[in-house]
């Protein structure tokens, strides 16, 4: 076993060398950080097994640094040292889901039991998770090539995404890198599945097709409406099922969940046609052919989703539905700010529609910006990351406002993402789309192997603007790069999280409905 990592933070930490020098005796390898800032941004960046926290420090205090610490790893054990046995701050941190709490003054050998019961009890945890997954990975393995229906999909992806999580809390690696291998095989089944039902599913008005974005509006949204309430929908944009599961429990502080779905995402899984599909009803075709004044194909140019209030107003025309209702988009903080200061006036309307664009914003800044890159490595990160915006945003205060003026609440998503690894050359004209992961047009050269390849548009209820025009869909972690410069760009764009393509991470995306607390 590796040495445990040990950070403590406390203001006057030169004067708790003794004790560092017996911890570091016993075989622990201590760090130290004099206030709570240094404190986060050292566990971000790197590898701690255990915190030992002052309560009582200048800047941020114990209680503030425990939850900023819990934003970025909620599963890292903290032991709270402090002088103050006040009941209220023992609460708080207890609260705040501290390991241990220690009162000052603590002598070396307090904090080597504290130390190794914790330590234990990790283990014991590690271990279990361990054995419980090795005996899951026989059942996995048998069950992925046996999945027949949309349904048995969805429950199997949220069983991946449980293991992941699990998997990803623990300090040995070897069953992560197992995961993955089981999760890149089953998501090769998952294209065939879809490769093989999507055209069926799409063009289908019957009632046993799967909830796809252009139904999602006419099967749970309107449903759920109420004559009484106001209904406040939050479509995130680009969020995943496994980030969902982070932010779920700062939600659930406010809200109690009617129902906890997923629904497919159409394709391609780019906001340009499920988040468009969403507001209309329509598939891309459709709103091709009966809006052409709305509705911009991949080689035109402009906005691709300036009309979505345009859209929705249509759709619930169409649905027969004279409910009233409002929407906004929110991409900047002034934007957040100010519907919040608005959030009352709108409660009149039967359905307040609501876009955020922010977990978009960070997936595509991740390929330009070295910070993202660092904070947003793999999907923990990603995970991590989002949850630490939302527990902090104009967002949450949304939802708690909402809460307060008893508003019902629905939250979903477009589209989901993944983490590309593997380049794919391809060749074609510059008319082509620029997505990573799926291209449309014509004279595309490329390999077969890992795509799915539409010849005919339509079959996927795609617009086919010639004659001559297919659509090709990267399946796993691939993603397109053109032969210039073939090596510079699939560097830049290798470890990015990308959308357009065909897998689970992208399609099975979240679907919640909730009642106020």
């Amino acid at each position: 076993m590796p040495p445990t990592r040990i950070l403590w933070v406390d203001d006057e930490i030169n004067h708790l060398k003794p004790h560092i020098l017996f911890l570091q005796n016993k075989g622990f390898i201590v760090s130290t950080c004099t206030n709570g800032l240094d404190a986060v941004e050292y566990v971000e960046k790197n590898k701690i097994d255990i915190v030992l926290l002052d309560e009582n420090m200048p800047g941020l205090n114990g209680i503030e640094t425990i939850d900023k610490i819990k934003g970025h790893d909620s599963k890292i054990p903290i032991v709270m040292v402090t002088k103050n046995e006040e009941e209220k701050i023992m609460e708080d941190a207890i609260g705040r889901k501290i390991t241990d709490y220690l009162i000052k003054p603590v002598n070396p050998n307090q904090i080597l039991l504290s130390l190794k019961k914790i330590l234990k009890t990790k283990n014991l945890i590690e271990e279990k998770i361990i054995e419980s997954y090795q005996k899951e990975y026989i059942k996995i393995s048998n069950s992925i090539q046996d999945i027949k229906s949309n349904e048995d999909w969805i429950s199997f992806y949220k069983k991946m995404v449980f293991w992941e999580i699990e998997l990803e809390s623990i300090e040995d690696q070897t069953m992560l890198e197992i995961f993955k291998t089981q999760m890149k095989e089953a998501n090769s089944f998952f294209s065939k599945f879809i490769e093989k039902n999507y055209s069926s599913w799409i063009k289908s008005n019957k009632s046993n097709t799967p909830v796809l974005s252009n139904t999602l509006f006419k099967k749970k949204i309107i449903p759920f409406l109420s004559n009484t309430s106001s209904t406040l929908l939050i479509v995130i944009d680009n969020l995943r099922l496994d980030q969902w599961k982070t932010i779920s429990p700062i939600v659930e502080d406010y809200y109690s969940i009617d129902k906890d779905e997923c629904y497919f995402s159409i394709l391609p899984t780019s906001t340009q046609y499920s988040r468009n599909s969403i507001f209309s009803g329509m598939t891309a075709n459709q709103m091709s052919m009966n809006h052409p004044e709305w509705w911009k194909n991949d080689d035109e140019e402009g906005g691709k989703n300036l009309h979505e209030n345009d859209f929705l107003k249509f759709q619930l025309n169409n649905l027969n539905n004279n409910l009233s209702f409002n929407y906004n988009k929110i991409t900047s903080l002034s934007h957040a700010k100010k519907y919040i200061q608005n959030l009352h006036n709108i409660k009149s309307n039967s359905l307040n529609v609501l876009v955020y664009n922010f977990v978009d914003m960070i997936s595509h800044s991740k390929m330009e910006m070295e910070i993202i890159k660092e904070l947003a490595s793999d999907n923990k990160a990603y995970r991590s990351l989002t949850q630490s915006w939302f527990k902090n945003s104009p967002l949450m205060n949304i939802i708690k406002m909402a809460r307060d003026l008893d508003f019902r609440l629905i939250i979903t998503t477009d589209h989901g993402t993944i983490n590309v690894q593997t380049p794919i050359e391809i060749r074609g004209k510059k008319s082509i789309n620029s997505n990573l992961r799926y291209k449309s047009g014509k004279s595309m050269t490329y390999n077969k192997k890992e795509l799915v390849e539409i010849k005919n548009p339509n079959d996927f209820e795609l617009p086919k603007n010639s004659i001559e025009s297919s659509v090709i869909f990267c399946k796993n972690d691939n993603y397109f790069i053109y032969q210039n410069n073939f090596n510079h760009y699939a560097n830049h764009y290798k470890n990015s999280f990308q959308h357009g393509g065909i897998s689970m991470e992208e399609m099975i995306i979240p679907f919640v409905t909730f009642l106020p607390k």
